[in-house]
């Protein structure tokens, strides 16, 4: 018995095995589960890469990149080859997806000559003890053509970016940089921005009536007027249609009943779910990725490492077997009333790679309210509408019944609807994605031809609304739409126009710079077929083919890259240089040094500078408009409050002068009634719009009241 043992842990010594993964949370996790005899080490994330220095791509030899060890990770390289030679099997597990593929591929590359070891690929879609274990047992090869498709996006993104960069610090300002996708996201950007400065708003009207049966009261909306859709365009329009039915008798003129079956929606690919948490949960895309690697790579639940959700970066709905007699067998037991006879399937999208399931819980048991004690507030909502989303698409049906009853008065008919679930099916689980469907108004009890009183008109001014700006969910669902990036690139691609400070939030909505409309004027009108959404979703389908070993990986680089370079030194040569109107000469007087001031384009847009630089660093705030206050003649800057630095716009005159706004003034743009400037509001119920400042003036002017006096500790 003795010599068993002592044999047996001669085995576990001489059997070492080394997994490298890309994070270190996630290898802290799996070193828990596989135990004894395995090692498990992180990357974090690519070792090996392009330098940032320099393009490195040689264009002369079919565009083969220089790769070099990433600059501070010479020592983790060194300390990942010597954990290699001592071991005798080495996993590569790396992300299931092409930089995943590549980084193995380099790690590959880096350890092969280092050590005597099998190295070994292997994949996983959630940090489980089955999948982990599972992944062990059957270890396979790198996918060459996925590191090929890898490669050539790699490549092609240098290639634009280290041409196109150039020439905007030669045309614009130094330090400016352009990238393949985000320039063509920047370009939907501000197209969009240009319709919603180019749109007028149009005053229409709407009438609403309260009708009343006994106690009950309800209120309806015109919806026909003379058989008619009414247009109601001002005031007078509504008032000669109240003063015509105003003594009219009212009557129900008709009650329709319809049902409707609502059925579950798929799981959560990535886009999806950073377009339901930016508008339910009000994440960025950023955000919600980052709490979802959280969730991805293990929360400590009791004395329990545990991973729970599924690869976040999917374009697939596909789900397990495995994963659907789990959730199937929780719903047995918690709502069995709710269960299909068949698990449910849903299409997988043409585009979608289909590498990886959707996004779901790894165990259905772990309902959110039985873990929120060990999720942080943002885990839990997350985590909360990913299980919720998961769960309820293996659910029946659930089926709405909607009242609508017309009521003539006069010349008028009235119409009101009122919606209740009649059988709530997936709803049992829908708590914190609450759904329009279940909020809805009551009606009494109706019957045709039944006579009512009509107790009160209610006339509402409106004004059309213009295209909205995009928000993180909807330049998300745009750039899906269109074929632009992948579910990996989503929010990289904003985050890196936020970054640059080509574009900016407001109201959640994203609104592009001068700087980032001067830099998308340039590569559009110069490189049409370049910055378009066709030419980036060709790629990306290129890409794929190349993933599906169908082409060549540099055929398609060397096809792109000929034209591209030869329209890159025509712009070079002809292109009219734009620093020249950067640096415009203005009427103010340097207050230090007496010297011109001149207006220049800097990180965070336009400013003055003094004239003598760098003798003098004089720089101030660009005035945006005239001080309305009487008699005052000064003007209206940018500045900020102390502490959190958030923008205001006050007098040059202070503190003799004590006005502020917290809207930006619009250029040049005065109200035609009072003379005050205009700036731009937003609401939940009217969207983005004009608006006069004076609070005295009603021009397109909202309830609340803007102008008022600074208080002395506001200002820097």
């Amino acid at each position: 018995m003795a010599e068993r043992k002592s044999a047996k842990k001669s085995d576990e010594k001489k059997s070492r095995t080394l997994v490298i993964v890309e994070s270190p949370t996630k290898a802290h996790t799996i070193e828990k589960y596989l135990g004894p005899g395995y090692t498990v080490k992180a990357s974090v994330g690519h070792l090996i890469d392009l330098p940032k220095s320099r393009m490195a791509i040689d264009v002369e030899h079919g565009f083969q990149p220089e790769y070099i060890t990433v600059r501070g990770k010479a020592k983790l390289l060194k300390e990942l080859q010597k954990e290699a030679k001592k071991s005798d099997a080495v996993l590569l597990a790396s992300d299931n997806d092409r930089e995943g593929e590549a980084i193995a591929w380099h790690l590959n590359n880096a350890l092969r000559d280092k050590t005597n070891a099998k190295i070994s690929r292997i994949v996983f879609n959630e940090i489980t003890p089955a999948a982990i274990t599972a992944a062990v047992e059957r270890p396979g090869e790198i996918v060459e053509s996925k590191v090929n498709a890898q490669k050539a996006r790699r490549v092609l993104d240098r290639l634009v970016g280290y041409n196109l960069s150039p020439l905007l610090w030669t045309k614009v300002k130094n330090g400016l940089s352009a990238g393949r996708v985000q320039s063509v996201a920047l370009r939907l950007i501000c197209e969009r921005e240009q319709e919603v400065e180019d749109f007028l708003p149009e005053e229409y009207w709407s009438l609403d009536a309260d009708f009343s049966k006994g106690k009950s009261q309800f209120t309806a909306q015109l919806v026909k007027y003379e058989g008619q859709n009414p247009v109601l365009k001002n005031e007078d329009d509504v008032n000669e249609i109240i003063g015509k039915i105003r003594n009219s008798p009212c009557a129900v003129s008709s009650i329709k009943k319809t049902e409707k079956t609502v059925r579950p929606k798929p799981p959560f690919t990535t886009s999806k779910l950073q377009q339901a948490s930016a508008n339910r949960l009000g994440f960025t895309s950023r955000k919600t990725m980052q709490i979802a690697q959280q969730l991805y790579e293990g929360i400590q639940i009791g004395s329990n490492h545990v991973g729970l959700i599924t690869y976040m970066r999917t374009d697939s709905v596909r789900i397990s077997e495995t994963a659907l007699e789990d959730v199937r067998a929780w719903l047995a037991e918690n709502h069995p009333a709710e269960l299909p006879p068949e698990p449910l399937h849903y299409a997988v999208g043409k585009s979608a790679q289909d590498a990886h399931e959707g996004i779901r819980p790894t165990y259905t048991s772990y309902t959110p309210e039985s873990i929120k004690e060990y999720l942080s507030h943002d885990q839990f909502r997350l985590y909360s509408i990913i299980w919720e989303r998961f769960v309820s698409s293996q659910m029946t049906n659930a089926k709405m019944v909607t009242t609508s009853a017309e009521i003539t008065a006069g010349d008028a008919v009235f119409r009101v609807a009122a919606s209740k679930i009649a059988e709530k099916g997936f709803y049992q689980v829908i708590k914190l994605l609450s759904s329009k469907e279940d909020k809805s108004a009551s009606l009494p009890a109706l019957k045709e031809g039944e006579e009512l009183l009509v107790s009160s008109f209610h006339p509402e001014q409106h004004f059309t609304q213009g295209p909205a700006r995009y928000t993180d969910a909807s330049i998300v669902r745009m750039l899906e739409e269109k074929g632009i990036g992948r579910p990996s690139t989503y929010a990289t691609i904003i985050s890196v126009l936020l970054d640059r400070y080509y574009v900016t939030r407001s109201n959640k909505q994203l609104v592009p710079t001068q700087l980032g409309r001067m830099i998308n004027k340039i590569l559009v009108e110069s490189f049409p077929e370049v910055i378009n959404e066709e030419f980036t979703a060709q790629v990306e389908n290129n890409l794929d083919k190349v993933e599906a070993d169908e082409l060549v990986w540099n055929n398609i680089i060397g096809d792109f890259y000929g034209p591209f370079k030869q329209k890159v030194d025509d712009v070079m040569e002809h292109q009219q240089s734009m620093k020249g109107f950067l640096d415009e000469k203005t009427d103010k007087i340097c207050e230090l040094c007496g010297k011109p001031m001149v207006k220049k384009l800097g990180r965070f847009g336009f400013f003055l500078a003094c004239s003598g630089f760098p003798e003098c660093h004089n720089t101030k705030s660009i005035p945006l408009a005239k001080c309305p206050c009487k008699g005052c003649g000064g003007e209206i800057v940018e500045r900020k409050t102390k502490g959190r630095g958030k923008s205001f716009f006050g007098c040059t005159n202070y503190p003799d002068c004590t006005f502020i706004s917290h809207f930006k003034p619009l250029d040049n743009q005065y109200c035609p009634k009072c003379g005050w400037f205009l700036v731009e509001k937003y609401d939940k119920k009217n969207g983005t719009y004009k608006s006069c400042i004076n609070p005295d003036c009603d021009y397109l002017h909202s309830a609340e009241g803007e102008a008022n006096p600074a208080a002395a500790g506001d200002e820097d």
